[in-house]
């Protein structure tokens, strides 16, 4: 099961140990999704603060758009 973060300096940290990160950009919010080896870690934020939590990212980005 994905957990659901809602703290971005976690979500950040656990992006250190991540395989990959996707970013799902949908009208209204962007979800970011880390996977790492044993868990799915989710993390749904406003697209104005996207690009600057993605900068932070210490993981390879996966970009999709829907």
């Amino acid at each position: 099961m994905p957990s659901e973060i809602t703290d971005v300096d976690k979500f950040v940290a656990l992006s250190a140990k991540a395989k990959h990160c996707s970013v799902i950009r949908l009208k209204d919010t962007v979800k970011l999704k880390l996977r790492t080896a044993s868990q799915l870690y989710t993390l749904k934020i406003e697209p104005l603060r996207a690009d600057e939590i993605i900068k932070r990212l210490q993981c390879e980005i996966q970009e999709e758009e829907k």
